[in-house]
């Protein structure tokens, strides 16, 4: 019964929690409620609850609330689902992925250990979800970390693209994703060169450099132009 007690508790917190980050703007104690299916008193006593667990949720009764970016995820529980799921996912990044995002991979999951209870914590350690062995990848001339740097900060980026009969060409590009497959790693961005969307092998890419100037739109409108654009699949350089 007190498991159960816990279980529901931690529960109600971590919907709370995802309820609060998806509306950015304040949203009142009612509206909270409402959404998370508890009392006007019991979301006053879980909000300070998160609060004491570090959560930066700003605002008071009467006037609305907000989570302010940044935010970890406190000590709550997963179910075993989740955790093989949190497993897998990691697993496969540490086997499939540049050697930084491997390493930050390994990192999760030795952080994600460290908050769980004991039990959960073994579920996660004995898992035997594995990821079989892939296509070696070739090898890449440029650090991703900064392809991905230049994606999540919304610059330009200049490169020097050998395609694939080795002709060699200087772009500019607005890189907006990264894609990992099994046999290679995609960079897409609208190409200044050619006006248009492309996409770019990494292990081709020889020269980025991160320019200081933004491009002109939002990277998830860019993602959404590029995802609605008609035959895309053929804008591969």
């Amino acid at each position: 019964m007190l498991i159960d007690l816990i279980m529901s508790r931690s529960e109600r917190l971590f919907d709370l929690l995802q309820v609060l980050r998806r509306h950015k703007r304040p949203v009142s104690g009612k509206i909270l409620a409402e959404e998370t299916g508890v009392s006007i008193r019991t979301l006053y006593r879980d909000i300070a609850s998160l609060q004491a667990l570090g959560a930066m949720i700003e605002g008071e009764a009467g006037v609305g609330y907000v989570l302010r970016p940044g935010f970890l995820l406190p000590p709550l529980m997963f179910t075993q689902e989740e955790i093989e799921a949190l497993v897998l996912g990691s697993r496969w990044v540490i086997e499939r992925a540049d050697n930084h995002l491997s390493d930050a991979a390994r990192s999760a999951l030795s952080r994600i250990a460290t908050v769980l209870p004991t039990d959960l914590r073994n579920d996660l350690e004995k898992s035997t979800l594995l990821i079989g062995p892939g296509t070696k990848l070739p090898n890449d001339v440029v650090d991703l970390k900064n392809l991905r740097k230049a994606i999540r900060e919304e610059r330009k980026l200049t490169i020097q693209y050998h395609d694939k009969i080795d002709a060699i060409s200087t772009r500019t590009i607005w890189p907006f994703a990264l894609t990992f497959f099994d046999t290679a790693r995609i960079l897409l961005g609208w190409c200044e060169l050619r006006q248009g969307f492309r996409h770019f092998r990494t292990d081709r890419i020889i020269f980025a450099d991160i320019q200081q100037e933004h491009y002109p739109e939002r990277r998830q409108t860019l993602f959404k132009k590029w995802r609605e654009a008609e035959g895309i699949k053929r804008n591969f350089d």
